[in-house]
């Protein structure tokens, strides 16, 4: 696994944390691990339902 560093609004990774205290997820990496699985995930799923010239809405990239 490679290290990755990046800045995270304030709100977001206090909502992480709660759903870590929450028992959610083990730990801050995992959850956002998972984050990025479900944007993959979903990605991959909008571009072969897309059509030509058509461009997908993603909701994961909501700030």
């Amino acid at each position: 696994m490679e290290r990755v560093t990046l800045r995270i609004p304030k709100q977001q990774i206090e909502e992480v944390e709660q759903m870590v205290e929450t028992g959610e997820f083990p730990n801050r990496s995992e959850a956002i691990r998972s984050a990025v699985r479900d944007m993959l995930n979903e990605q991959a799923e909008t571009s072969g339902e897309r059509t030509r010239g058509e461009r997908s809405k993603r909701s994961w990239a909501k700030v």
